[in-house]
């Protein structure tokens, strides 16, 4: 329905159906309000009446009927054959009086009577006169109610009264009151913060804490700020090869296979029995990248963070992502916060987790080009440690950033100029899964490629048994562009909460402190606690700088 194409009366059907009937019932305002001057007492009714026997001529002129209309409240009106009609509301009389404009409608609908300017004689309840009050019986026949025993009080937020987690999701029975409590069972699923904010979570009582970013900006409020992000600059790189060894080269860098389509259908669990696992590195791979950072005599002078590319997918995926916890290390030297990587403790692999961990390596494998590999030679000893990595430098709002980011392998333009493809694994989507992996999957994949400047993406969708079903080529500017139709998130959401974060970090730490920014049940802030040491190898790259 077009509401444009309609008149609608915002104040009610308060209009009169002609101009005529407005001219009458004025004419019989002005002789009943002469009758009236000198009417008190008793002759009040006597005015109403003839008052509405005047109006009734105007309203059946009007071609309203006076008999079968809506009774008036009040008494007075009750012989008036041919008063006037309210039916249903649909006609109002509006009567001037004193530069007073008074309603019929509303004094039928709440038992006023027309003329509220004559006052009856007020009748005294208390003296003699009133037999029917002297007659009232010292003991009440009627029984005394019992009033229900209220609910008992909720003790867990007593500043809100009986509207907290207990309080009108229940009734005085103790059973299920008429509206589904929020976080009880059923199709109704608490949602995050439902009734109550994140200022009711008082601080953890943690002699370690310091400071809290609490999520208080919601998702329109960020997207309306425009943060500027400098296009990545790559300035070193290096890698690690099968031995563990570092170098400050582009050795361990491969080379994208244009033909993986005709690999559709190739088993990835093939070489898993000699698979080599990733060793858990802890801060000496952040002292790998420093390294690489003062042998390639990159200034950081005018710089604010350093980092690994992982920490900062976290930040910008909680804009989002609230369920998942991470922590990392914060440690300020000579005006430079150095974020160290933390790895949280995971549950024991099981032997399916191990396989889908190696399936995405596998497809590195066959996505990029081996020359020590022979045409049709299966996939054998696929080592994780090996990684090429570059160092690059980027700027988001006012924060300029040097990370490191691990690069899956590369191509090249007609002109020569080289650009790095990221490769992922995901399960083949159908109708039930494909909003999640635009949602969650999408959102991370676009960060990582999208903070370190990397224009491509290739995916290869495998099934449950672990064979290559098919590849997909994605630009990752088109990602935005994909979800954006469906309103699941926005990057520039992203960018704009991780500026309030390191806003907030870089504000808040200290020169020569050291800290642990985590990010932990119940997703409503993130905490900075004190940390009691910071790691060697940022100690000893201060010291050589």
């Amino acid at each position: 329905m077009d509401l444009s194409e309609q008149e609608v009366d915002l104040f009610g059907d308060l209009e009169f159906e002609n101009e005529d009937t407005h001219k009458k019932e004025e004419d019989s305002q002005q002789s009943s309000s002469s009758s009236s001057s000198s009417s008190s007492g008793g002759s009040s009714s006597s005015y109403s009446s003839s008052n509405r026997s005047s109006s009734g001529g105007a309203g059946s002129g009007s071609g309203s009927d006076s008999s079968g209309g809506g009774s008036v409240s009040g008494g007075a009106a009750g012989g008036d054959g041919g008063g006037r009609a309210v039916a249903g509301a649909e006609e109002v009389e509006e009567e001037e009086d004193n530069g007073e404009v008074k309603s019929s409608y509303y004094n039928q609908q709440y038992g006023y009577d027309d003329d509220y300017n004559v006052v009856e004689e007020d009748k005294d309840l208390f003296g003699s006169d009133n037999e029917e009050y002297i007659k009232t019986q010292i003991a009440s026949p009627f029984p005394v109610p019992v009033l229900p025993q209220p609910p008992p009080r909720n003790t867990n937020n007593p500043s809100r009264g009986g509207f907290g987690r207990g309080g009108r999701w229940q009734n005085d029975r103790g059973g299920a009151g008429i509206l589904p409590r929020p976080g009880g069972p059923g199709p109704f699923a608490q949602r995050q913060n439902y009734g109550y904010g994140s200022k009711f979570y008082a601080p953890r009582n943690d002699e370690r804490f310091v400071s809290e970013l609490k999520f208080s900006k919601s998702e329109e409020t960020l997207s309306r700020k425009v943060i500027a992000f400098q296009e990545p600059s790559e300035l070193g790189c290096y890698s690690r090869v099968e031995s563990g060894e570092v170098y400050f080269d582009d050795s361990s860098l491969r080379l994208f296979k244009r033909l993986i389509t005709e690999d559709v259908g190739a088993d990835l669990n093939q070489g898993f029995d000699t698979f080599i696992e990733k060793k858990d590195l802890g801060s000496q791979g952040f002292g790998d990248l420093l390294a690489c950072i003062r042998s390639k005599n990159i200034p950081l002078q005018n710089m604010h963070f350093v980092t690994y590319r992982n920490n900062l997918n976290k930040i910008l995926a909680t804009a989002y992502l609230r369920h998942e916890p991470w922590e990392m290390g914060v440690h300020k030297r000579k005006g430079v916060v150095y974020l160290d990587v933390h790895k949280l403790p995971e549950r024991p692999q099981s032997e399916l987790d191990r396989r889908r961990c190696y399936w995405g390596y596998c497809f590195e494998t066959l996505a990029t080009e081996d020359p020590t590999r022979d045409d049709g030679e299966g996939i054998h000893d696929v080592n994780a440690n090996v990684e090429y990595c570059s160092v690059i430098k980027t700027k988001l709002g006012a924060h300029r950033i040097l990370m490191g980011a691990e690069m899956d392998c590369c191509d090249s333009t007609d002109e020569g100029r080289r650009f790095y493809v990221e490769l992922k694994t995901s399960r083949e989507l159908d109708y039930h899964t494909e909003e999640r992996f635009e949602r969650e999957k999408l959102l991370k994949f676009w960060i990582q490629s999208f903070l370190a400047g990397v224009p491509y993406i290739v995916i290869g969708y495998r099934d449950d048994s672990g064979r290559l079903v098919r590849t997909e080529r994605l630009r990752t500017k088109d990602i935005t562009h994909r979800v954006k139709m469906k309103n699941y998130w926005q990057g520039g959401v992203c960018l704009a909460f991780a500026d309030e974060v390191l806003c907030w970090l870089y504000g808040t730490v200290k020169e020569n402190e050291d800290y642990i920014l985590q990010f932990a049940a119940p997703f409503t802030r993130l905490e900075l606690l004190q940390a009691q040491s910071c790691p060697q190898e940022i100690t000893d790259h201060v010291q050589q700088l």
